[in-house]
C-alpha cells in the first residue's frame, strides 16, 4: 500500500498556546484584583471600570473562554491531527478561527468593562459578540469535522469523542441561552422570563462548565496523559462508558442550582437526583486517567509534567464528587450562596483545567521547538507553588463557606437570629478572603514562572511549523463477524452517525426539562398583583444590571426560616414574570435584596450608593458616585418599552410614546422625597432611576400569613 507524505501544521497550535498563556495571565490578574477588592473596597478607584460588579464577569469569561478556551483549541489542533494522520482541513479556517476568537475576547473585555452585559453568569456577553461567537464556532466545527472525513486513520480515538460532543452541544447551549430581543448595540432583553429564564440560565450555565471545561480537558487528558506517561489507556472499554454515561446524564444536572428557589421541585429533584448519578462516570474517567500511570509512578515523583495531570485529574475527582455532595438539598441549603461555591468552582478551575493545561503546555512547547525544557527545576517549583496557591485558595473558601452558612441560620435561645445584621457575617471572614488573595498571587506567581521557562525553552529551538509525517490512505472499512463485532466499533468510524448519537443524547435532557416548564402554565402560577416595570424602574434595573450589582446581591428569599425572619417573605414564582432577564443570584457577598423595596427612605439608598460606609460601617460594597452625576438615557426608554411589548409584557397599546413622560412623573416623586431630606437631585440622573428601581423590589405581594419552612 502507497505511503502517503503529508505535513502537520504546527503553527496553529503555537498561536493558541501564546494566546493560552497572554490570556491566562489577564484572567489571573484580573482575579486577584477583585480577590482584593472584597477587602480593601478602595482598589475600587471610585471609578466605573474598576469596579467589582464589572471585572469579575471579566475574570469568568477570561478564565472560561480566553484562557480554557485557546487551550482547547491548542490541545484539540495537535492531537486531532496526529490522531487522524492529517493536516487540518483548512488552513484558512484554522486562521479565521484563531484571529476570530481573539476578536471576540478583545471585545468582550471592552463591552463587559464598559457596562454591556445580560447579567447571565458565562454568558453575559450582549447579542452582537453572541453572533460572532455563533459564526467562530461554527467555522472551528466545519475544520475540525472536515479533518475527520478527511483522515487517514478509520477508527475515532476516545479523545475525538470529547471534542464532538464538545463542539455539538456547545453550539446548542449557546444559541437557546441567548436568544434574546436587541435594544440597542449593547443591549438586549432574554426571551424568557423569571423561573423559565433561570432554568434555561442554569441548564445552560451547568453544561457550559460541563462541556466547556469538562469533555474537551477530558479529551486533552485521553490524549496527553498516555503521552507523557508513554503508556496506553488504563480501559478502552471504561473510557466508553465514561464517555457515553457522562454525557447523557451531565445534561440533567442543571436545576442542582436552583434548589429551594421558585423553580418547580419536580425539576429541582431531577436536578439533585441526575447530579448525584454523575458521580459515577465521573469518577469512572478519574480512575482511567490515574490508573494509566500504573508502574509508572517513580516517574511522577520526578516528572513535573506528569505531577501537573496526575493533580489536574485529582482535582476534576474531588470537584465532581464535591459537585453532586453540594446538589444534595440538605447539603445546599447550607452552602448555597456561600464562598462554599466559589471554593469549589475554583477545585475545579485551578486544579483540574490550569493544572491540565500547564501540563500540557510543558509537554507540547519543547516538541512544537524540537528542544528539550528550559529548566525542569523551574517547573518543579512551578508545580509546588502552585499547589500550595490552590490550597490558600481553596481551604479558605470552603471555611468561610461552613461560616457563612451556619452564621445565616443562627438562632438564640430565644428564637431571634443570632446575627441579623447581614455585615456581621460578612466581616467575620475577611481573613478568609485574605488568605484567598494570597493564595491567588501563588498561583500567579507560578504562572510567571511558566512563561520565562516557556520562552527560554522557544528561544532555545526553533519552531517546527510544517512537521514531516507519513501514512497510507484510508483503507476500506473491513468486514467484520458478527461474533467479534462491537456497536461501538461500529460508530467509532462514522462521524456523522457519531455526532447524530451525541446530539440526540444531549437533547433529551433538555427537552424534558425545559418543555414542561415552557408548556405547563401551573409551573409558573400567576400572582394577579404583579404589575410590569415602570419606565423608570426599568431604566433603574438595566442600570442595576449595567453595574453588575447581581454579581454580590441574590433576589431570592428561601422558604426557609432564617431567611423569612431577615429578609421577609419567600419569594415565588409568580412575582418574576415580568423578569427580563431574572436576577435570582448564585453568591451572596451581600444581603437578598428581594424585599429591599420600601424597607428605607429613598435618602437611605441614595447615601448607600454614594458612600456605602456612611449607612453600614465596615462595608465592603465600592461607591458609585458617578450614578449621580450620570444622565440618565432616556432616548432608550421607547425602545424598551416595544421591546418589552414584543416579549408579552402588558404595556398599553402606545405606552411607549408617553413612558418618558410617565418616567420624568416618578423621577420627580423620587426627588421630591430626597429634598426633603436636604438632598439636591435633578430627576434626570441615573441614581434616580436606581432608587427607583430598589424601592419596587418585592413590593408587588403582601406577606402571607401562613408559616414558612423551618431548617
Amino acid at each position: 500500500m502507497a505511503v502517503e507524505t503529508f505535513y502537520y501544521d504546527n503553527r496553529i497550535v503555537k498561536n493558541f498556546a501564546v494566546a493560552t498563556v497572554f490570556w491566562g495571565i489577564v484572567g489571573m490578574l484580573v482575579g486577584l484584583t477583585i480577590a482584593i477588592q472584597l477587602y480593601l473596597p478602595e482598589l475600587n478607584l471610585g471609578i466605573p471600570y474598576m469596579t467589582f460588579g464589572r471585572l469579575r464577569p471579566l475574570h469568568t469569561n477570561a478564565i472560561i473562554f480566553a484562557f480554557a478556551g485557546n487551550a482547547i483549541f491548542m490541545g484539540v489542533y495537535y492531537s486531532l491531527q496526529r490522531l487522524l494522520k492529517t493536516r487540518m482541513y483548512s488552513d484558512l479556517l484554522s486562521k479565521l478561527h484563531f484571529w476570530g476568537w481573539q476578536l471576540i475576547i478583545v471585545l468582550a473585555a471592552i463591552s463587559l468593562v464598559l457596562g454591556a452585559t445580560t447579567s447571565k453568569e458565562y454568558a453575559e456577553l450582549e447579542w452582537p459578540i453572541d453572533i460572532l461567537i455563533a459564526v467562530v464556532w461554527v467555522i472551528f466545527g466545519i475544520n475540525m469535522f472536515g479533518t475527520i472525513v478527511k483522515r487517514r486513520e478509520r477508527h475515532m480515538y476516545v479523545a475525538i469523542w470529547f471534542y464532538i460532543a464538545t463542539v455539538v452541544t456547545i453550539a446548542v447551549l449557546h444559541i437557546v441561552n441567548s436568544l434574546e430581543i436587541p435594544v440597542t448595540l449593547g443591549k438586549s432583553y432574554s426571551i424568557f422570563a423569571g423561573v423559565q429564564d433561570a432554568l434555561t440560565q442554569w441548564w445552560y450555565g451547568h453544561n457550559a462548565v460541563g462541556f466547556f471545561l469538562t469533555t474537551p480537558f477530558l479529551g486533552l487528558m485521553y490524549y496527553f496523559l498516555p503521552k507523557a506517561a508513554n503508556r496506553p489507556v488504563f480501559s478502552y472499554r471504561l473510557s466508553i462508558i465514561h464517555f457515553w454515561a457522562l454525557i447523557f446524564i451531565y445534561i440533567w444536572a442543571g436545576p442542582h442550582h436552583l434548589l429551594y428557589t421558585a423553580l418547580p421541585d419536580w425539576a429541582q429533584s431531577l436536578g439533585s437526583v441526575f447530579s448525584v448519578m454523575l458521580i459515577a462516570p465521573s469518577w469512572g474517567g478519574m480512575l482511567n486517567g490515574l490508573l494509566t500511570l500504573r508502574g509508572a509512578w517513580d516517574r511522577v515523583r520526578e516528572d513535573p509534567i506528569l505531577k501537573f495531570m496526575v493533580v489536574a485529574v485529582t482535582a476534576y475527582g474531588m470537584s465532581t464528587f464535591e459537585g453532586p455532595m453540594l446538589s444534595v438539598k440538605s447539603i445546599n441549603a447550607l452552602t448555597h450562596y456561600t464562598d462554599w461555591t466559589i471554593g469549589h468552582v475554583h477545585l475545579g478551575a485551578l486544579g483540574w483545567v490550569g493544572f491540565l493545561t500547564f501540563g500540557v503546555l510543558y509537554w507540547l512547547v519543547p516538541r512544537l521547538y524540537n528542544t528539550n525544557l528550559y529548566s525542569r527545576g523551574m517547573a518543579n517549583f512551578h508545580f509546588w507553588i502552585g499547589t500550595i496557591g490552590m490550597m490558600f485558595y481553596v481551604i479558605p473558601m470552603w471555611w468561610a463557606g461552613f461560616t457563612q452558612g451556619l452564621m445565616w441560620k443562627q438562632f438564640t435561645a430565644d428564637g431571634f437570629l443570632q446575627y441579623p445584621n447581614f455585615l456581621e457575617t460578612v466581616l467575620q471572614i475577611i481573613p478568609m478572603y485574605v488568605l484567598r488573595s494570597i493564595g491567588g498571587l501563588l498561583y500567579l506567581t507560578g504562572a510567571i514562572f511558566m512563561i520565562y521557562n516557556l520562552v527560554k525553552t522557544a528561544k532555545a529551538g526553533e519552531l517546527v511549523a510544517e512537521e514531516k509525517a507519513q501514512a497510507p490512505a484510508l483503507e476500506p472499512a473491513p468486514v467484520e463477524h458478527a461474533e467479534k463485532a462491537y456497536w461501538h466499533r461500529w460508530i467509532e468510524g462514522r462521524p456523522v452517525q457519531f455526532l447524530l448519537v451525541t446530539l440526540v443524547l444531549i437533547l433529551i435532557g433538555g427537552i424534558f426539562e425545559l418543555i414542561p416548564t415552557f408548556m405547563i402554565k401551573s409551573n409558573v402560577p400567576t400572582i394577579a398583583s404583579v404589575k410590569p416595570y415602570t419606565p423608570l424602574e426599568l431604566q433603574g434595573r438595566d442600570i442595576y444590571i449595567r453595574e453588575g450589582c447581581n454579581n454580590c446581591h441574590s433576589q431570592m428569599i428561601r422558604p426557609f426560616r432564617s431567611e423569612t425572619e431577615r429578609y421577609g417573605e419567600y419569594s415565588k414564582a409568580g412575582e418574576f414574570v415580568y423578569d427580563h432577564p431574572f436576577l435570582w443570584g448564585s453568591k451572596r457577598t451581600g444581603p437578598d435584596l428581594h424585599r429591599i423595596g420600601m424597607k428605607y427612605p429613598d435618602a437611605w439608598h441614595y447615601h448607600h450608593m454614594i458612600d456605602p460606609r456612611s449607612m453600614s460601617p465596615g462595608s465592603i460594597m465600592p461607591p458609585y458616585p458617578w450614578l449621580a452625576k450620570n444622565d440618565l438615557d432616556t432616548t432608550t426608554t421607547p425602545l424598551k418599552i416595544r421591546a418589552m411589548q414584543k416579549l408579552g409584557v402588558p404595556y398599553p397599546d402606545g405606552f411607549d410614546e408617553i413612558a418618558n413622560r410617565e418616567l420624568m412623573q416618578q423621577a420627580m416623586t423620587v426627588v421630591n422625597n430626597l429634598k426633603q431630606a436636604g438632598i439636591e437631585i435633578e430627576p434626570t440622573k441615573e441614581l434616580v432611576a436606581l432608587i427607583a428601581y430598589l424601592q419596587r423590589l418585592g413590593t408587588d405581594i403582601k406577606a402571607e400569613a401562613t408559616p414558612t419552612t423551618s431548617d
